[in-house]
């Protein structure tokens, strides 16, 4: 088997491409290995509501329900045995490229339970939790970037705990983010942990953006302001990537750290599934080039990037003056960007609690038929 062409240029190009979903069935079936082989994979993201499909589809997890129930398991205890020991064996399918890119990826992500999101003291406790039920160093806990989550990222990490923060909408947050693995990084080194082996990036949310601002500008509806639509989630992006790099490779705080051992926190471009048809299916992958990076794609994306994608090694790296040039026409025809990322923030933590609880009375619901 041969990686496809335009996969593999992006790969050349420093974004390491990740899979944005996971089941027992691409596990069992030889997909994921495939996909490491054919697609240039060398990652996996879960969430909740990836987790949802997948227990609530087909037959693959019944046996192993079944057994538990036998056992005597509540629901939750149902639904972590069978997401870890998914997880698990991703991280086994992984672990050679997780050797063979020196631990940068091979990695695979489980997020703790999103009703968890607004408590720091639960979630360092479920982090630490999975973090050892799963018991794989290229695992990376999804920890949400809401002002609970920031403070549960640092303790979490000076843990010696790999994380992927997620829910990042907006640079001011995601500076919070960087400051908090900054500050990880500072504690873990205190407690005599290889800041070598803490591993983290920052989950940055594109798609979403784009449809929350697009609506936004259909309402006001004027010409100006549908002149815009289709570009916030890439400036918001590109202005992130400006943030990564003053602090990851011209701060005299990271290069301090980095001479112990750390790593830096790699910008991970989420949500990039094309919502809006009218846009090519592979804008968020294709005008997202840029060195150490990772682009996490649902499988349809990724197929069509495979299909034709065209991947550029001129990135947009230089456009930084031009994003904020965009966001600035943005509040001129009346978009309040501060309240468009407060919004989704809020969104994003209620469909991952939404699909966790759908999760939770399904599984209820088999327990009790069995």
């Amino acid at each position: 088997m041969s990686q496809n062409a335009q996969l593999a240029e992006l790969s050349r190009a420093g974004v390491s491409v990740w899979l944005d979903d996971l089941s027992r069935d691409l596990i069992s079936s030889g997909r994921l290995a495939e996909l490491v082989e054919t697609r240039s994979v060398v990652g996996v993201t879960t969430n909740p509501a990836i987790f949802h499909a997948a227990l609530t589809s087909g037959t693959a997890y019944d046996q192993q329900v079944s057994h538990l129930r036998g056992r005597g398991h509540e629901v939750d205890a149902v639904i972590q045995a069978v997401t870890t020991d998914d997880v698990r064996a991703a991280c086994d399918i992984l672990a050679p490229v997780y050797e063979r890119t020196g631990t940068v990826d091979g990695r695979i992500s489980i997020e703790v339970d999103p009703r968890l999101a607004h408590d720091a003291e639960a979630t360092v406790a479920q982090a630490k939790e999975l973090w050892q039920i799963v018991n794989r160093p290229n695992l990376l806990i999804k920890i949400p970037a809401t002002a609970a989550g920031l403070e549960a990222i640092s303790r979490v990490l000076a843990e010696g705990i790999s994380v992927n923060v997620t829910l990042i909408f907006s640079v001011e947050r995601y500076t919070q983010v960087v400051q908090s693995y900054l500050d990880g990084l500072d504690a873990a080194a205190l407690a005599g942990h290889d800041l070598s082996s803490i591993h983290s990036v920052a989950s940055f949310f594109v798609s979403r953006v784009d449809t929350e601002v697009d609506a936004r500008l259909e309402a006001i509806g004027t010409p100006a302001a549908l002149a815009l639509k289709g570009q916030a989630a890439l400036a918001n992006a590109w202005l992130a990537y400006a943030e990564y790099q003053q602090h990851f490779e011209s701060s005299d705080r990271f290069r301090s750290l980095a001479g112990r051992g750390a790593r830096p926190q790699r910008p991970l471009w989420a949500s990039t599934g094309v919502k809006d048809t009218r846009y090519s299916d592979t804008l968020y992958v294709s005008e997202l080039v840029a060195p150490a990076t990772v682009n996490t794609m649902p499988a349809a994306t990724m197929e069509s990037v495979a299909v034709h994608g065209v991947i550029s090694s001129e990135s947009s790296t230089t456009r930084f003056a031009e994003p904020a040039a965009l966001f600035e026409a943005l509040g001129e025809v009346g978009i309040d960007m501060s309240d468009v990322f407060a919004q989704l923030e809020r969104e994003g933590v209620a469909k991952f609690d939404t699909a966790w609880n759908e999760l939770i009375t399904a599984m209820g619901a088999q327990l009790a038929s069995g």
